[in-house]
């Protein structure tokens, strides 16, 4: 599976040098000098990290094969993106990657089947996104709520008060 770790934005100068705004926790290691990072689409790559710069709440990055702002602009848009097998395990066992909850099947306490987790939002708040045939709910991603998660058995256990499944049933 592969993982977007940046978005290459417009250009910047005349020497090739593109914006990237950047999706990873580890900008240091994604865009050091001489890192190699595939792309979608996959034809606009490999790309070979020749520097970077931090500016203006963007990382200027300047890739080789890319001499001036014309190549720049042919990548405008393009994804950076690595393989999951890529990235290191996590030294928190409560702590998960985004790839790792997403399509795990969300049952509650009681072992009723709920959904599956559609998706991760980080907003202030973790929030999983459970679909529910037709609809969405979404759970805070605390252990309260969530006592466990069970990444290899591919499941996630909830415990919601009344109404966060269901909103008839609010209190």
């Amino acid at each position: 599976m592969q993982l977007v770790v940046g978005r290459i934005g417009r250009p910047h100068g005349i020497r090739g040098e593109v914006t990237v705004d950047v999706r990873t926790d580890d900008p240091e290691l994604r865009f050091a000098p001489g890192a190699r990072l595939d792309t979608d689409p996959p034809s606009a790559g490999p790309l070979l990290v020749e520097s970077v710069r931090p500016h203006a709440g963007f990382l200027l990055v300047r890739f080789a094969g890319v001499p001036d702002r014309t190549a720049a602009e042919a990548l405008r848009g393009t994804m950076l993106v690595v393989e999951s097998a890529e990235v290191p395990p996590l030294d928190d066992p409560d702590e998960f990657y985004d790839h790792q909850l997403i399509g795990l099947a969300v049952e509650t306490v009681s072992g009723e089947p709920v959904g599956k987790v559609a998706d991760v939002l980080h907003h202030g708040q973790d929030l999983l996104v459970v679909r529910r045939g037709a609809e969405e709910v979404f759970v805070p991603f605390v252990r309260a709520l969530v006592p466990e998660v069970d990444v290899a058995g591919g499941r996630l256990v909830v415990d919601p008060p009344p109404g966060l499944l269901d909103p008839d049933q609010a209190i």
